[in-house]
């Protein structure tokens, strides 16, 4: 009952989740604050605002007073809803703000290239995450670009596909990557945990997981592969290393796995493919 807002940070926040969060720990009224920013920014850049913007499970919603940013393509063009339909495309800051980042100590020329050079022309910063605008305005954050799969030229965000599992009744928890395809150019990989009463986990269940997420999003959408872990790997600050899955969907040598709370977590998961 003293709770007046709950916050949540780091990784864009599914839709399940935020139900989950707000119905639980927030008795199904307190408002949840899901900010978007990064160190680099120095600051919170976008965010809901509790008794001014409707409560949007999965939303980033709207930049702050004062902070101006836009979701453009490739080029540099804003993209802009296509009926109720969320268009894909690149966070971006275009105008500058009070605490943004001068600049990387040593090495500013990866500083440029890291922030500035995608849009040099523009003079934007790139935010380096992929982002969609709905067709009320809203601004959903994807996650890293990296995360964001390129499926017959179809932009598809690893979020999405991970809110769409964990929306089943069977699954607790997913992580989603693109892996090399020679057909459709990235196929979807998914490893989900199941619900402690789930017993069904072999094929059918995952049958039925694909046909989710197709449903849910689109047939394109599909996973091409479902595996079911005991475990997911996590830094000591509960990030999902979608980098070192990505590792093991197309089969390489693992790369830095010094940051991951278990390292161990891999030898599971590279049996549940077996």
């Amino acid at each position: 009952s003293s709770l007046r807002v709950l916050g949540s940070v780091g990784e864009p926040i599914n839709p399940e989740a935020w139900r989950w969060y707000r119905e639980v720990i927030g008795a199904g009224s307190t408002p949840i604050v899901d900010t978007w920013w990064q160190t680099e920014t120095g600051s919170i850049m976008i965010s809901p605002l509790p008794g001014v913007t409707a409560p949007k499970p999965g939303a980033a919603m709207t930049p702050l007073p004062g902070i101006s940013a836009q979701v453009v393509d490739e080029e540099g063009h804003p993209v802009r809803p296509a009926g109720d339909s969320a268009v894909v495309g690149y966070l971006v800051l275009d105008q500058p703000w009070p605490s943004m980042l001068r600049g990387i100590w040593g090495d500013m020329e990866r500083y440029k290239a890291t922030y500035w050079a995608r849009y040099a022309e523009q003079g934007w910063y790139f935010a380096g995450d992929g982002a969609k605008l709905d067709a009320d305005g809203d601004l959903w954050v994807l996650g890293r670009v990296d995360d964001v799969m390129n499926v017959s030229g179809h932009r598809i965000s690893t979020a999405e596909v991970e809110s769409a599992l964990v929306g089943h009744s069977g699954v607790a928890e997913a992580a989603v990557v693109g892996a090399n395809d020679e057909t459709t150019g990235q196929g979807i990989v998914a490893f989900v945990i199941l619900t402690a009463d789930t017993t069904d986990t072999g094929a059918a269940l995952v049958d039925e997981l694909k046909a989710e997420v197709a449903r849910e999003i689109s047939p394109i959408a599909r996973p091409r592969e479902i595996h079911v872990v005991p475990e997911l790997p996590k830094t000591r600050s509960g990030k999902i290393m979608r980098r070192l899955l990505r590792d093991v969907a197309e089969g390489r040598e693992l790369g830095d796995t010094s940051t991951l709370v278990d390292p161990h977590v891999f030898e599971a998961i590279r049996a549940s493919r077996a």
